[in-house]
């Protein structure tokens, strides 16, 4: 057997493999917007010059080890892990706007630098570069894969819009609610992921069906954490401000989980939420105080380690070849322990 790599190792391999064609692809968009994009994806500073900050690479390489799981070879899923490499980034891109975000990955987000309207456009560009993409790709990512894709970015948008409303709404969002959102805004994206590589795989519709399931419980891993880490989470790590969430009045799902607790912590956060205003720095401290002594943090860590298992589960059912079993557990432990 070779050596089990570590998640930094996966990560970095699939960057490697995809970072190329995604560059390629870039090279369809008009130069205005791509210096945009440049600058996002980690490809250039704010003046243009070469960069090297890059992203995670979850969704690529989640991708490429889906197709291996079934046996294919990672070049026939590169098409599939380009596109939702995209529509991530545009979602970021958006994401910023709506939550007025300042930073990103330690560095001004690119709405902080050239503006609204240029966040927005550039993250459309990264939108239908992806549909693009996948339209110019061989069968059947050109034809299913694309619906795919295409109905799990309708479903990204559900949960965005969702997110929205619920920190608009003055009374608590149930954790069902919350478990929605979530599982649209980040489990679609990841599920597609898992099932675009197992179509250009060549799987058969029960082993895809257990890789998009493993990537569902897979993004609620990672929303999960997420919202934990947009609590408690230390910005030299995070590249946030500390408690930015909680000063916009986030329904993330351990304040969903704290708020339906009947306990006087969940009353009092209640109360601190439906303020008007900014929250001080002191109330900031003091809502997350609540939330763990209600049992919101608790319980979103509960959930995560549920929703590994789950995705382990579907993995071992997929009937996945070792080697990408291998690497795609580690992932999952990744998503699950990053924050705990």
């Amino acid at each position: 057997m070779p050596r089990a790599r570590s998640a930094g190792e996966i990560l970095a391999d699939a960057a490697c493999t995809v970072d190329p064609a995604l560059r390629q692809a870039a090279r369809h968009l008009a130069p205005p917007i791509r210096r945009l994009t440049d600058y996002h994806l980690g490809w250039t500073d704010a003046q243009g010059r070469p960069a090297t900050l890059t992203g995670k690479a979850l969704r690529p390489a989640l991708v490429l080890l889906a197709c291996q799981a079934v046996g294919g070879r990672a070049a026939q899923a590169l098409p599939a892990a380009v596109a939702a490499e995209l529509v991530h980034n545009a979602s970021l891109l958006h994401d910023d706007v709506i939550d007025n975000d300042q930073l990103r990955r330690h560095r001004p987000t690119v709405q902080a630098l050239f503006g609204t309207s240029a966040a927005i456009l550039a993250g459309d560009a990264l939108f239908f570069l992806a549909v693009q993409t996948l339209a110019q790709a061989p069968a059947p990512l050109c034809g299913t894969g694309l619906q795919w894709l295409t109905a799990a970015v309708q479903e990204l948008i559900d949960g965005e819009y969702a997110d929205t409303t619920l920190e608009q709404r003055t009374e608590p969002a149930s954790l069902s609610e919350a478990a929605a959102m979530a599982a649209a805004k980040t489990g679609s994206l990841i599920a597609v992921s898992c099932a675009l590589g197992a179509l250009a795989g060549g799987a058969d519709a029960r082993r895809t069906a257990h890789l998009r399931q493993f990537g569902a419980h897979l993004g609620q891993c990672f929303q999960l954490a997420d919202d934990i880490l947009g609590i408690w989470g230390d910005p030299a790590v995070t590249g946030k401000p500390r408690l930015a969430d909680l000063q916009a009045r986030k329904k993330s799902l351990p304040v969903a989980a704290a708020l339906s607790a009947a306990n006087e912590p969940a009353r009092e956060l209640a109360a601190l939420y439906a303020t008007s205003g900014p929250l001080s720095s002191d109330e900031l401290e003091r809502a997350a105080h609540l939330i763990k002594a209600a049992g919101g943090r608790d319980w979103a860590v509960g959930q995560s380690r549920h929703h590994l298992a789950q995705a382990l589960e579907n993995l071992h059912a997929a009937h996945p070849e070792q080697v990408a079993e291998a690497d795609l557990t580690t992932l999952a432990r990744l998503a699950a322990d990053r924050t705990h």
